[in-house]
């Protein structure tokens, strides 16, 4: 285990952390609050401890896959746990668990909250709050790749922990490369969305936090309400197609930069995608047409939670909690599924669903044809054994998980559609869940355990389960270093 380049790249990260802890500060200032003086307080502290850890490269930065899953890990928990100060330092979120739990449901992009009043906060927190969400969907570790080259040639095994989806393709042959294109594309995305915002009637702080937590598929807002608070249809399609977009994999927008739509046009995973949201967006408006009192307007309500979903992001614009059976159990699974690989999206990712059931039909031809040979092929490209492996474990263990999680929830004894819908929202990175926790609720009566428990499913979720096991097993922190 290479110790000392784990504690060059905490350092690094607590660094630019206390950099971009300096917006929200200036939004503070800007606004003559006087949480600008929490955030100072932050900022020289994360990054006095950082420049103590990285004052000095080590002579050896390459990294193997174990280390680079432990930084990834380490550097998330390290960075909820300074992000979550200034809301303790100025009183806002009174208790240090709360106040972690909704900075890892910013960084995570969950979107869960524990506040009541979120229209009681000062703009500057706000600004924090919402800015954690752009700042994780990317991921902060593909944003210093993208600026430094931190681990000598191997930074792929970072990336691969940091970026979701069971698979992590290569846009251009250096790491480096691929996330400065990654951030490039993401930045302008961004930028766009917030000046659409601003023809919509939206003042700029507004359109700046919205266009962070779309960007991020996270789902903060500043309005009790959330986006009902605007009642804007313009407002609405804008960001229902935004998070639809950002839900989308990355890889898509750069094959767009090259001139190659024929490819994008091939792509399953993106077929599945827009289908998913097409038809469960028809079927949902049919489910609410009485309810709306016409068809456009019920085709509004259901593609902006539909969007919202199914992409985890959890902004809302009506109380889906309170829509009929089939258009909640619905929102429910499309909460399990989740977006794409290699968006910003969070859950299961529509490839993995798409491989499962594959493979579930290949074993069912199997049994009727003992001697056929199938090749399961994903985006035209053969699937390997390892590849269809990798997958079901990883469904196995996030069903384990979220078992668990809800077996300890349920010691706060809520009616099990609250208690269920907690885990699942936030295992897969969603926000507002059913029942107690709806869209129109929050975490807030939830119990210290509970808390720490969707803490660490949060965390889970983000960054697939496997980074945050092996933090757990002794096997990696042994001596030495082994190739893998």
């Amino acid at each position: 285990m290479n110790y000392a380049m784990i504690r060059y790249i905490l350092g690094t990260i607590l660094k630019a952390e206390a950099l971009l802890m300096c917006l929200p500060a200036l939004v503070s200032l800007w606004y003559r609050e006087g949480d600008a003086t929490a955030f100072l307080a932050t900022i020289l502290a994360a990054g006095g401890v950082g420049l103590l850890l990285s004052f000095r490269k080590p002579q050896n930065t390459v990294i193997y896959a174990r280390e680079g899953f432990v930084v990834t890990s380490l550097s998330w928990i390290v960075m909820s746990l300074v992000g979550a100060l200034p809301f303790r330092l100025t009183g806002a979120i009174p208790h240090y668990v709360d106040a972690v739990f909704e900075t890892v449901s910013g960084f995570t992009t969950t979107g869960a909250s524990i506040l009541t009043d979120v229209e009681a906060m000062g703009r500057g927190l706000l600004f924090w709050r919402s800015f954690t969400h752009w700042v994780g969907g990317m991921g902060v570790l593909v944003f210093l790749l993208a600026i430094l080259p931190l681990a000598g040639g191997r930074s792929v095994h970072i990336m691969r922990a940091e970026s979701p989806g069971p698979v992590v393709g290569k846009l251009v042959p250096k790491v480096r490369g691929t996330a400065k294109i990654l951030y490039g594309i993401y930045i302008t995305m961004t930028v766009i969305l917030i000046l659409l915002l601003l023809v919509g009637g939206m003042p700029l702080y507004d359109s700046a936090v919205h266009a962070f937590g779309t960007a991020g598929t996270g789902g903060f807002g500043i309005w009790g309400d959330s986006i009902a608070h605007y009642n804007s249809a313009y407002i609405d399609v804008v960001l229902s197609v935004g998070m639809v977009l950002f839900g989308v994999n990355f890889n898509i927008y750069y094959l767009l930069l090259l001139g190659k739509p024929k490819s994008i046009l091939k792509s399953e995973e993106l077929r599945w995608y827009l289908g998913i949201i097409a038809g469960s967006t028809l079927l949902i408006a049919w489910n609410i047409l009485p309810r709306m009192g016409g068809m456009l307007q019920s085709l509004r309500y259901a593609f902006f939670q539909v969007a919202s979903v199914i992409t985890t992001t959890g902004f809302a614009t009506a109380d889906f909690n309170l829509w009929p059976e089939l258009s909640r159990s619905l929102l429910l699974m499309l909460m399990l599924l989740g977006a794409c690989a290699g968006s910003t999206g969070g859950g299961m990712k529509v490839s993995r669903f798409v491989i499962m059931l594959k493979s579930a039909k290949r074993e069912i031809v199997r049994m009727l044809h003992p001697r056929s040979v199938h090749v399961l092929k994903f985006e035209e490209k053969p699937l390997e054994d390892n590849t269809i492996h990798n997958v079901f474990i990883y469904f196995f263990i996030l069903i384990l998980v979220i078992g668990a999680s809800t077996l300890l929830i349920s010691l706060d004894d809520m009616d099990f559609e609250s208690t269920f819908s907690a885990v699942v929202s936030c295992t897969n990175n969603i926000g507002p869940g059913l029942g107690v926790v709806g869209p129109m609720g929050s975490y807030a009566t939830l119990s210290y355990l509970s808390k720490l428990v969707l803490i660490l499913d949060m965390l889970l979720g983000r960054l697939e389960i496997f980074p945050m096991l092996m933090l757990f097993a002794p096997s990696v922190w042994a001596a030495g270093r082994k190739k893998r």
